[in-house]
């Protein structure tokens, strides 16, 4: 397991209030891209929070943004989200 994951778990529950957290690392799918020369990591979040009750996708997106703060810029070049209300 990546490092970096759980330095993203910790991130996402320290901003936002989780039910559940999922991360898979998918740097290796994106080996000779040239985001993955930049040593950053490609990442798969599912996420659901009550935070996210009521919010757009993109809203619930900039949330998760918000929340990995400067992770962004130092362990992830590409997240993908999956973001989920607390009743979906």
């Amino acid at each position: 397991m990546s490092d970096r994951i759980p330095r993203i778990r910790a991130a996402l529950q320290r901003h936002l209030d989780t039910d559940e957290i999922q991360i898979r690392d998918e740097s290796h799918l994106h080996a000779g891209h040239a985001g993955a020369q930049t040593g950053l990591g490609h990442f798969h979040v599912t996420i659901r929070s009550i935070a996210f009750d009521g919010l757009t996708p993109i809203k619930r997106h900039r949330l998760v943004y918000e929340a990995m703060g400067d992770l962004m810029q130092t362990d992830v070049h590409a997240l993908s989200i999956r973001a989920l209300g607390s009743q979906e």
